[in-house]
């Protein structure tokens, strides 16, 4: 059974810092590109970052940009989320996602492509 399972969320102050991770089970990301997604309540759900299969290519929301970094550790099935300067706006439930295209080099944000998903983590940013 393909999963994955999110960690590391909570509350912290405006300007902290949180790293999320996501653990694959069942399969191997080394073939996979993970996308983090969140949802604050009453919005729709917005692609944050993403990370290719190679770790090669990344790409950010331009909300986050400069604040949050992905990077990923295939020998442990795991990407991270390093959220920095926290702001208020952050808050939503994080997901992380597996697109499992194969001899796809890159990563998008169009769930369409993304069949794995984990069940979340509640970031919240407030004083």
């Amino acid at each position: 059974q393909l999963q994955l399972v999110e960690s590391g969320g909570g509350l912290v102050q405006p300007g902290g810092s949180l790293r999320l991770s996501c653990a694959a089970s069942g399969f191997a990301l080394d073939y996979s590109s993970i996308g983090w997604f969140r949802q604050a309540p009453g919005k729709e759900r917005e692609g944050v970052s993403c990370i290719s299969s190679s770790g090669g290519k990344t790409a950010y929301a331009d909300s986050v940009k400069g604040r949050f970094t992905i990077s990923r550790d295939n020998a442990k099935n795991t990407v991270y989320l390093q959220m920095n300067n926290l702001k208020p706006e952050d808050t939503a439930v994080y997901y992380c996602a597996a697109d499992h295209r194969i001899l796809f080099r890159a990563c998008e944000y169009d769930t369409r492509w993304y069949t794995t998903w984990g069940q979340g983590t509640h970031v919240t940013v407030s004083s």
